[in-house]
């Protein structure tokens, strides 16, 4: 189940603004802070949306205050609420959960800071799904005896948008022509439909708004009839018949029977999988992906761990070494360690390693952060992945432990897979993808002159493959990267030093 956390908001009745005080894992005052310039981007993008799309009058109602929907994050975008803890005419004081959002990270209280009563609540049940940032959702009173005026209370949607099919706004950039003898629309001789043959543009526009334009005289090349024709007479009124359509009865085409055995139940995705499907479907069609794979010896590995666990009782994994060498190959190679701004279409290496880890939870996937991951010790890399990777299954990671990143690793090798590829998830632009080892063969090579070869031996292989953003991290980094994160893996005792 998702962590719930707690969000302060403020509402002051003469206007209707929110000033996001910060996310905890409790109701203490003890808040994980987020920086001032977050809060302001998350303010402003809230007014905006707001104000541009709801009408609100305040004229035939008492003092009252409307509660937008709250952005939980600097990247948030939509949510769901997934139950209000009060009812309308419910009383309510400064720290009173008003209803539990759900974001694409976890599942989140709404906390009030002032008092009041709430007199109409407006998103609840399928109506309070996907909302976007500054949805109002309720209106909330100072007095009691105000919740009855609100009974019938509704947001109006903002009547300001144009229509697409807007004559005048079209023929402005139609062509006209220069003369109305020339270009008149008055039917051809006869007046009968059919008779003039209409470009593809004219015909579109013609059929959109229901009209038959084939009976115009056109001014085109062979007296075809242009969308300027059209515009004009629809502009002067000329008649043109409605567009004929066909009648008689609609056949449904017959469908063929398929059996099916056993039942099935369709699960709607939750919000945090949603996210994650829009991501990563953007980074499919937007980053321009190269992929560069490596086999790596872990016969070495699997000798230190068993090595500090004799000799230390130190209980270190693969997966723990892996992220280790990563941390150890970006140092080594810092231009795999950046990132893309399409905004500026510049790349930006980052200053610190910062590697996030992979974590599947019941609910979707989640990649908490080790910060600061080459200036950890093995023991402290373990210890740091395993409070991690058990909050995250718990849901009470903080937003900080799995906003950002510079680099991410995956790991499948418990899994029994082999190997595998990973989506980028910008803004980083690498992700590692390790697979499980596997007993192989491997030949020794031939010394020329040697009286006996050496036989064949049994190796433990594993497959490290790495998606790279192609506009940060070109074939010949990764190359470089990949043999960094080699040497380390076939000498691990340097991750001791």
């Amino acid at each position: 189940m998702l962590a719930r956390r707690r969000i302060c908001i403020a509402a002051s009745t003469s206007s209707v603004s929110t000033r996001l005080i910060g996310v905890g894992h409790n109701s203490n005052s003890n808040y994980n802070r987020l920086s001032l310039s977050e809060i302001n981007d998350v303010n402003s993008k809230y007014r905006r949306q707001f104000h541009s799309s709801t009408v609100v009058s305040k004229d035939d109602y008492p003092v009252h205050t409307v509660l937008p929907f709250p952005a939980l994050s600097p990247t948030m975008e939509t949510g769901t609420i997934a139950n209000w803890e009060l009812s309308e005419g419910d009383e309510f004081s400064a720290g009173s959960v008003l209803c539990s959002i759900e974001t694409d990270k976890a599942t989140m209280d709404y906390e009030a800071q002032d008092d009041g009563f709430i007199a109409k609540i407006l998103r609840d049940g399928p109506d309070a799904s996907d909302l976007p940032i500054g949805t109002p959702i309720a209106i909330v009173v100072e007095e009691l005896e105000d919740v009855a005026a609100f009974a019938d209370y509704v947001v109006l949607e903002d009547e300001g948008n144009a229509g697409v099919g807007d004559v005048s706004a079209s023929s402005a950039d139609a062509p006209i022509a220069p003369t109305s003898g020339s270009t008149t629309a008055a039917p051809v001789a006869g007046g009968d439909s059919g008779t003039s043959f209409l470009l593809p543009s004219a015909r579109f526009l013609a059929e959109s708004k229901g009209l038959d334009a084939t009976g115009l005289k056109g001014s085109g090349k062979g007296g075809r009839v242009t969308k300027g024709d059209v515009l004009a007479a629809i502009r002067d009124g000329t008649p043109m018949p409605a567009l004929a359509i066909p009648t008689g009865p609609v056949v449904d085409l017959p469908l063929p029977e398929v059996d099916t055995y056993g039942t099935y139940e369709d699960v709607p995705n939750n919000n945090m999988r949603k996210i994650v499907a829009k991501r990563l479907t953007f980074s499919k069609q937007e980053v321009p992906c190269t992929y560069t794979s490596m086999e790596v010896e872990l016969d070495n590995v699997m000798k230190l761990r068993k090595q500090l666990l004799k000799d230390h009782d130190i209980k270190v994994s693969v997966n723990d070494i892996v992220v280790r060498c990563s941390a150890m190959a970006l140092r080594d190679v810092p231009e795999a360690n950046g990132s893309y701004d399409p905004k500026t279409d510049t790349v930006k290496l980052q200053d610190s390693i910062d590697i996030s880890i992979a974590v599947a939870i019941p609910n979707g996937l989640i990649t908490p952060i080790v910060m600061n991951t080459d200036k950890l010790g093995l023991t402290e890399i373990s210890d740091k992945v395993r409070d991690l990777a058990g909050r995250a299954r718990d849901g009470k990671l903080a937003p900080e432990e799995y906003t950002g990143g510079t680099f991410c690793i995956s790991n499948l090798g418990m899994f029994g897979i082999d190997e595998f590829t990973a989506i980028v998830n910008p803004p980083q632009a690498a992700i590692l993808a390790v697979g499980g080892g596997v007993k192989r063969i491997v030949p020794t090579p031939y010394v020329d002159g040697a009286e006996e070869q050496a036989k064949p031996t049994i190796k433990t292989i594993m497959t490290a493959r790495l998606s790279s953003d192609r506009r940060v991290i070109d074939e010949a980094t990764a190359s470089l990267f990949l043999l960094a994160f080699k040497h380390y893996i076939n000498k691990p005792e340097l991750l001791l030093l």
